[in-house]
């Protein structure tokens, strides 16, 4: 039995960043980690992976073949992977063993709640490799100063939610930087719990370009409501208490912690009883945090 995270979400989300610090902080604790990449259009990994699509097959090749665009590319390419998927299926073969895999996909969005090709990757490789994966959905936390982009958020994690089929978890990155983009209408467990949505109902009224759509928005949210799945949990990718809870979460979801429950306590008591450095590279900007930590008197990890 294999556990591993399916990482997606809108462009810009910071899936390449979260695979990247992930894998260091797993690494840490002591699991064997593979980062697989299946985005053919990412061609500057700040991590080292054990599987690269690229191998197989390139978006500026396709794109040039056969005259399309990034997001005709990427639905091709993705096409192509699910027919190739024994390539696939015999490159992570020799990873099984003791390995923690994280799946980098693609920022298209529509191959995650319209198209059903990634979808049948994924449960082909569940299938065949007795996989048991977490979708961990990133969306930028700045979307939480702009109502309308909050509330199309939530529309993209409940359909991405619903067209997977897999355990999920909805992630608001980027935490540490919500400040910098003003003063949100609400406090942050509002937009993390998805609370009453109506409250945001005046502060759209405020936008003439939302104004209008009043009806619509009014609808909408009462369907993301009335399905009553989606909430977030925050993640500053630098903060080790951050990426720990969060893993916390993961282990929950795809049963790594009831695989191994002895396991992961002694994993998490290293962080504790010694002093290990964390070097996590921010790409682009390859900022190096060295953090230290310690267990205090409520069992709690801090730095």
């Amino acid at each position: 039995m294999v556990f591993g995270q399916v990482v997606i979400g809108p462009p810009g989300s910071g899936k390449t960043t979260y695979c990247n610090g992930m894998s260091q902080f797993l690494n840490l604790i002591g699991r064997k980690v593979a980062v697989i990449n299946l985005d053919p259009a990412n061609d500057a990994l700040p991590y080292e992976c054990a599987v690269n699509i690229e191998d197989l097959i390139k978006l500026s090749d396709v794109m040039m073949e056969h005259s399309l665009g990034p997001n005709g590319g990427l639905v091709y390419c993705m096409d192509y992977l699910e027919k190739n998927i024994d390539w696939l299926q015999s490159k992570l073969e020799p990873l099984l063993k003791d390995h923690y895999l994280l799946f980098d996909f693609p920022g298209q969005v529509e191959l995650f709640f319209l198209h059903s090709n990634a979808k049948r990757v994924i449960m082909e490789l569940i299938k065949k490799l007795d996989l048991r994966l977490t979708a961990v959905h990133l969306v930028d936390a700045h979307l939480c100063s702009d109502p309308g982009k909050y509330v199309s958020a939530l529309l993209l994690s409940l359909s991405t939610m619903l067209h997977l089929e897999l355990p999920h978890i909805n992630v608001l990155s980027k935490i540490d930087l919500i400040e910098s983009y003003g003063k949100l209408a609400f406090n942050l467990d509002f937009y993390t719990d998805v609370q009453d949505l109506s409250y945001l109902q005046h502060h759209l009224d405020q936008d003439p370009r939302s104004a209008k759509y009043r009806k619509l928005t009014k609808e909408l949210c009462e369907v993301i409501e009335d399905f009553s799945l989606v909430d977030f949990t925050t993640l500053d990718i630098q903060d080790k208490e951050s990426v720990g809870n969060l893993v916390k979460l993961i282990d929950k979801s795809n049963g790594y912690i009831f695989a191994g429950i002895e396991g992961s306590a002694v994993e998490f008591s290293k962080i504790a009883v010694a002093p290990l450095d964390w070097d996590y590279y921010r790409y682009p900007f390859f900022l190096t945090i060295s953090l230290r930590c310690k267990l205090n008197t409520n069992g709690q990890l801090s730095c």
